[in-house]
């Protein structure tokens, strides 16, 4: 074999070790490639290692956006049970998510890659599956946040126009197309702020953070204290059944209007997919990842009772997709004696929840972009070629950010036709990401949790507990939200997440019968962590395998 044939040499670099430059031990460098240093994904960095645990942290409570999700959500769980649906449904949503958080932050700590669950899946499924699993993970995972994305920026999008509505109120016509112009310019002004301005993305996310902090105080101080007439402790507390409307038993509509407390902290996984823009991302993910959750919870919970308390009209919640039922609330909060609406009062509430929220669709789309990109990387997606390039001066997968535009940009433009269409396909969000969560979890304890080497972050003995809890919540709750809203239900409205979930394994799966299964060789990760018990292996951070990846290639073919 001639020297430009060998295949790459690998060596490990040993905890503690120095790195070639000589410096001290480096928790980012896992192995050396032919002499040059390469990452937890087995790949040469690429992006700068330029968020500390403070921007980390914007991050993850930027695109939360706790409080500011589950209000602006509101309308999915309202006639589930009125108030008392909201407020218990949001703390059985955080108590099954801290299963997924938790499961999450182990795998972080330990493989810290900007595929995330991606590359966990094919790790936890080992030689025989790992390759197949991973691949239906990541896509699964990327459609999942597309639609968020779309979702977000819709909302972003309906609380511009209802800014404007705020002052003309008497004279304004409501138009499908205004609430369009308002998303396109909210997703091309984020994507190109992550795509020229990357250097400033982590001061934009900690003041999203501070706007999610500082004006989640403000708006809960706010609603507490202005309405002249609170609603009764009956109607927050107690009121599930007479708010009910759904037609459904109460326990099965309490199980429903779940969702609305999983859109609040369904985005765990969204900071991982920054693992190698982290100098530190072992110890600083599963942080960020138990803050993202902890912090959204408390703020969401709070901001959850002082809203049910400030609401007079219920009616007021339940107007669609192109309105935002959260303003009419604000008004009801902010009224005078006489019942006169105060303006500036109400437009500086919504001024909180805009700019938090453009904030977030920042950093979306970075999440977004970022995932795409690590399947480019590994020839998962078509034109693997082109979307796996990188501009390092501007420390951007160019290509991939604005794919990711371009098909916002067209899933932006459904509610125009169907609006009933756009909720379905956004609203399986939380179904796409939690499958994508669940496999690498279900994977892991059928093999034994044996690929994955220990991080910072481990739970030991409890793992296994961990990971079958979070499997069996994700498949419970995923079940239930795949039940139509309303009983008896009509074809516009009904739920159709099941077949947004099946249509997306099969466009998946068709793509590796066309692609994947001759031409997809498996990530670089596939080597470095995989590995049978009779090799030799290394340890380096992580686990380095003695094969190189394209001897595993050549054997897999064979």
């Amino acid at each position: 074999m001639s020297e430009a044939a060998a295949p790459p040499q690998r060596s490990a670099i040993a905890k503690g070790a120095t790195t070639p430059d000589g410096g001290s031990e480096d928790e980012t460098v896992v192995a050396l490639e032919n002499g040059i240093v390469i990452n937890a994904s087995g790949y040469r960095d690429q992006l700068k290692r330029q968020y500390s645990l403070v921007g980390l942290a914007g991050i993850a409570v930027t695109v939360d956006n706790a409080w500011v999700a589950l209000g602006s959500s509101i309308s999915v769980s309202i006639l589930n049970g009125g108030p008392p649906g909201l407020i218990f449904g949001l703390i059985v949503a955080v108590f099954y998510y801290s299963f997924i958080g938790l499961g999450l932050a182990e795998f972080a700590s330990s493989v810290p890659t900007a595929g995330g669950v991606y590359h966990w899946a094919t790790i936890a499924g080992g030689p025989k599956w790992g390759r197949i699993l991973g691949f239906f993970t990541g896509w699964i995972n990327f459609y999942g946040w597309m639609f968020d994305l779309a979702a977000l920026v819709q909302i972003t999008a309906n609380i511009a126009v209802n800014m404007y509505v705020v002052y003309h109120q008497d004279t304004y016509i409501f138009e499908p197309w205004q609430v369009y112009v308002a998303y396109l310019l909210i997703l091309w002004a984020a994507t190109a702020i992550v795509i020229f301005a990357n250097r400033i993305i982590p001061h934009t996310q900690n003041l999203g953070m501070f706007f999610v902090i500082a004006g989640g105080i403000i708006t809960i101080i706010v609603l507490a204290a202005m309405p002249r007439k609170h609603a009764d402790n009956h109607f927050v507390w107690g009121s599930f059944e007479e708010n009910n409307l759904t037609g459904w038993s109460g326990g099965v509509a309490f199980m429903l209007g779940v969702l609305n407390g999983a859109f609040t902290v369904g985005t765990p996984d969204a900071i991982t997919h920054m693992a190698e823009e982290l100098p530190h991302p072992r110890k600083d993910l599963p942080k960020a990842i138990a803050l993202q959750i902890g912090l959204g919870f408390l703020y969401a919970f709070c901001f959850a009772i002082v809203l049910c308390y400030a609401i007079t009209d219920i009616s007021a919640l339940t107007l669609g997709i192109n309105t935002y039922p959260l303003a009419s609330i604000y008004a009801q909060a902010t009224a005078d004696a006489d019942g006169n609406q105060n303006v500036g009062a109400t437009f500086g509430l919504l001024f909180i929840i805009f700019f938090s929220s453009a904030l977030c669709c920042i950093g979306t789309v970075l999440t977004n972009s970022r995932i795409y990109w690590a399947l480019a990387r590994d020839n998962a997606v078509p034109l693997s070629p082109f979307f796996a390039k990188v501009n390092e001066t501007l420390s951007c997968p160019v290509p991939s950010t604005l794919f990711v535009a371009v098909i916002a940009t067209g899933l932006g433009a459904i509610p125009l036709g169907s609006p009933v269409a756009f909720l379905n396909l956004t609203g399986s969000f939380i179904i796409l990401t939690t499958v994508s969560y669940a496999i690498p979890f279900a994977a892991n304890v059928v093999t034994g949790r044996k690929y994955f080497p220990k991080g910072p972050f481990h739970l030991g003995k409890f793992g296994t507990p961990v990971n079958v809890l979070a499997v069996l919540f994700i498949t419970l709750f995923d079940i239930f939200y795949c039940f139509p809203y309303l009983v008896p239900t009509t074809v516009e409205g009904m739920n159709y997440n099941s077949v947004i979930i099946v249509g997306v394994v099969a466009l998946t799966g068709l793509w590796w019968l066309l692609h994947a299964n001759r031409n997809y060789p498996g990530p670089k990760v596939m080597t470095l962590y995989i590995h049978d018990d009779s090799a030799e292996v290394v340890a380096a951070g992580g686990t380095v395998a003695a094969e190189s990846f394209e001897e595993t290639k050549s054997e897999k073919q064979a």
